[in-house]
C-alpha cells in the first residue's frame, strides 16, 4: 500500500478493478481545508484517461512492475511486434497500449512496463523524442514568414507532423513523443 504523498509520474495504481498509470499530478495546498492530490489517470487496459482527485494521505493499492528494454519490430494490423533486448523473446502488444504508435520507427529502443505477478505487458515507455525523416512536405512559399507559420508534414512512420515552413522533404526532424510535435530540425 502506497499513500498520495508516493504519488509520481509513471506509477501504475489499481484503482476500481483496473490499473491505472499516473500520467500526470499536482499537489495542492489550499489556504482553506485539507490538502488534496489532481491526478490525470491513464487505463493501461482499455487506454481511456480520466482525472480524480485525492485527498491527502488516501492509501492507493500500487502494482509491482519491471521494466525491460525491448526492440520494436514490424507491425501487423493492431498488433505491434517487440523483441526483449536481452533474451530476444518476442511478444505482441496491441496498438492501444502504445502511447505513440504513429512515431514508432522499426529498430527503436522502448521500455515496456510488465506486471510481476502476472507476467503481463501493461504499457510502452516511449524515448523522449525521436528522429525522423521527412518523407512529404509542401514547399514554404517565400515571404510567409512573418509569423511562427506552420504546415503539415508527413515523417517516415506515415504520422503526420506540424513544422515549420523551412522544412523540406529529406530533412531529419526531432519530434517530442509526448505531445508529437515538432521540437528541431537535426543536421548530420
Amino acid at each position: 500500500m502506497a499513500s498520495t504523498s508516493d504519488i509520481r509520474n509513471g506509477l501504475c495504481i489499481k484503482y476500481n478493478n483496473d490499473i491505472y498509470k499516473i500520467i500526470e499530478f499536482l499537489h495542492v495546498k489550499p489556504g482553506k481545508g485539507p490538502a488534496f492530490v489532481r491526478t490525470k489517470l491513464k487505463s493501461l487496459t482499455t487506454g481511456k484517461v480520466l482525472d480524480n482527485t485525492f485527498s491527502a494521505g488516501h492509501k492507493i493499492e500500487d502494482v509491482r512492475v519491471e521494466t525491460h528494454k525491448f526492440q520494436y519490430l514490424y507491425p501487423e494490423g493492431d498488433l505491434f511486434h517487440f523483441m526483449h533486448a536481452e533474451t530476444y523473446e518476442q511478444i505482441s502488444l496491441q496498438r492501444d497500449i502504445l502511447d505513440a504508435p504513429d512515431l514508432l520507427k522499426e529498430g527503436e529502443m522502448v521500455m515496456v512496463i510488465i506486471n510481476t505477478e502476472t507476467e503481463a505487458p501493461l504499457s510502452v515507455d516511449m524515448p523522449a523524442s525521436v528522429v525522423l525523416e521527412v518523407t512529404y512536405a509542401e514547399p514554404g512559399v517565400k515571404g510567409n514568414t512573418a509569423t511562427n507559420a506552420t504546415k503539415p508534414a508527413k515523417v517516415e512512420t506515415g504520422a503526420s507532423v506540424n513544422v515549420p515552413l523551412f522544412i523540406n522533404e529529406g530533412d531529419k526532424i526531432k519530434i517530442d513523443t509526448a505531445t508529437g510535435s515538432y521540437v528541431e530540425r537535426v543536421k548530420e
